[in-house]
């Protein structure tokens, strides 16, 4: 087991409808790296996962939105899923906590719909990005350059398009979170 990323922690901000491969197997990449992982939730308690469309399994949350600052960590990772990042986007909490990645200059990886977080926290403008293909023109009008790439690092923004790209996109954000200060 690789010890690359020791030292650091690392949350995850999902709700519930998260697309669960999006958020296991980056979060299995990582905590393999040796970081400590968080899993940060609207809510306390149990979060639905989705497959698709699917229910899949009810995940156990560590800590809120409102319970945690950007400080307490060295980097960010935002699964999709189409109903997860839609919700994100609404609560001030977890937009505040996206947003502080960013003003601390952290690295943060964000795979699918969860650039609408970014889009939310007003972070995207200037920087180019990928996600799934329905998000362009939302990436677009929030002054981004969007590319259909697999993975596309810009600064230490890492993101991604669909779950069949998270493999490059695990070992990008491992990555990205190593090389980071």
């Amino acid at each position: 087991m690789s010890q690359k990323l020791e030292g650091k922690r690392v949350a995850f901000l999902f709700t519930d409808g998260v697309e669960q491969v999006e958020l296991q197997e980056p979060l299995e990449a990582i905590r393999r790296a040796g970081a400590d992982t968080s899993l940060v939730s609207l809510k306390s308690g149990e979060v639905q996962a989705f497959n698709h469309l699917t229910p899949a399994d009810r995940i156990e949350v560590d800590l809120t939105a409102a319970e945690v600052d950007a400080g307490e960590f060295d980097a960010l990772v935002l699964p999709g899923g189409v109903a997860n990042p839609d919700q994100l986007r609404e609560s001030p909490a977890a937009v505040r906590f996206v947003k502080g990645f960013f003003d601390q200059d952290k690295p943060v990886g964000v795979i699918c719909h969860g650039p609408w977080t970014l889009i939310e926290a007003g972070v995207v403008g200037g920087r180019t990005l990928t996600s799934w293909p329905s998000l362009k023109t939302d990436l677009e009008n929030a002054g981004a350059t969007w590319v259909d790439e697999e993975v596309h690092v810009d600064g230490k923004l890492v993101s991604s398009r669909k779950p069949d790209d998270i493999p490059s996109f695990s070992q990008a954000v491992v990555e990205a979170i190593s090389n980071a200060n």
